[in-house]
């Protein structure tokens, strides 16, 4: 999925001096967001307050929506550089095509798994035959710099672990808990878990104590470690958790994303990360001359990229005040 923002900001994320060491508590509402088509998302991440968790360094939740009458999900050909993007769907269903070839028709339950390293172009619709529900996460991964120059590739994955705790179950989409590991290959610690409580359900969710983490609910109303949350915002937890208490009166169900604190500085802008202003200005430049990212074929016209803002790279740190 895109960042179609007409102007967006450069800003320096990452660094592990502004993580929260111990356990805390901040919860998120999501910025909405328009996106390619009548698709509206929640971004919740990078949001005001945090712009990391672990790798993790955005996040857009969207639906449920019904798009019976319409065309539903329209992204049309953009770029990525270092980063991998997760696609995850609740119900619906998504059509990637990329600049490697891939075509795929994502459906809920699989793992959509794009690495961008070097450079690659995809684009994302509803298929034009559609269910009525779009519901669903797009999420981005920033690559450490020993990976961030890979071959780009494209991984989809129909069957993924699950963990059964008593009073809730969860699909490991990314990483692994207690053994139980995604195909998806990653290229740093990380974990990405959609965890569902059945009505009345609750349990302790085993985490990783150096991890730092967060829960965004999707559907449903919970309290996850005594916090009340509605769907569609996102609750930051920090670090030096051993497991993370949930519990639904009606049913619920919530994404848990977490991962090492990502001790590198990036610069992401647009739909790039990288480590440099100059590096995001070189993608732009060959991204508008038709250079290094390749063609997405049956997918429409290419979205060009947005002016760079003007002046020098800000420093923002991984949060507000930095």
């Amino acid at each position: 999925m895109s960042n179609l923002e007409t102007a967006p900001d450069i800003a320096v994320r990452g660094g592990t001096s502004e993580v929260a060491a111990n356990p805390v508590r901040e919860i998120f509402a999501g910025k909405e967001v328009t996106l390619g088509g009548d698709t509206v998302v929640r971004r919740l991440l990078p949001n005001l307050g945090r712009r990391m968790v672990g790798p993790w360094c955005f996040i857009d939740h969207y639906g449920p929506d019904d798009i019976s009458a319409r065309a539903g999900m329209a992204v049309p050909p953009h770029p990525h550089i270092g980063l991998q993007t997760v696609s995850w769907l609740l119900d619906g269903e998504v059509h990637h095509r990329d600049s490697i070839g891939s075509d795929q028709l994502i459906r809920p339950g699989e793992l959509g798994l794009m690495t961008a390293g070097a450079g690659i172009a995809h684009a994302e619709h509803s298929p034009v035959a559609h269910p009525a529900l779009l519901h669903g996460v797009q999420l981005w991964v920033a690559l450490p710099e020993a990976s961030r120059a890979t071959a780009p590739a494209w991984q989809h994955h129909s069957r993924l672990p699950r963990l059964d705790i008593a009073g809730l179950s969860a699909t490991v989409i990314l990483g692994d808990v207690e053994g139980e590991r995604s195909p998806g290959k990653t290229f740093a610690p990380i974990v990405g878990l959609d965890v569902t409580l059945p009505p009345g359900g609750g349990g302790r969710l085993p985490l990783e104590a150096e991890f730092e983490y967060a829960a965004l609910v999707m559907s449903g109303g919970m309290e996850a470690d005594g916090v009340a949350l509605a769907p569609g915002s996102m609750l930051y937890l920090g670090c030096g958790r051993n497991d993370l208490r949930l519990a639904s009166d009606a049913g619920a169900r919530v994404l848990v994303l977490g991962g090492q604190p990502f001790e590198e500085r990036i610069v992401m802008w647009w739909n790039f990360v990288a480590r440099s202003g100059d590096e995001i200005a070189a993608a732009r430049e060959d991204w508008m001359a038709g250079d290094r990212f390749g063609e997405v074929s049956d997918a429409g016209a290419r979205t060009p990229a947005p002016a760079l803002p003007s002046g020098t790279l800000k420093p923002r740190g991984r949060v507000r005040d930095q």
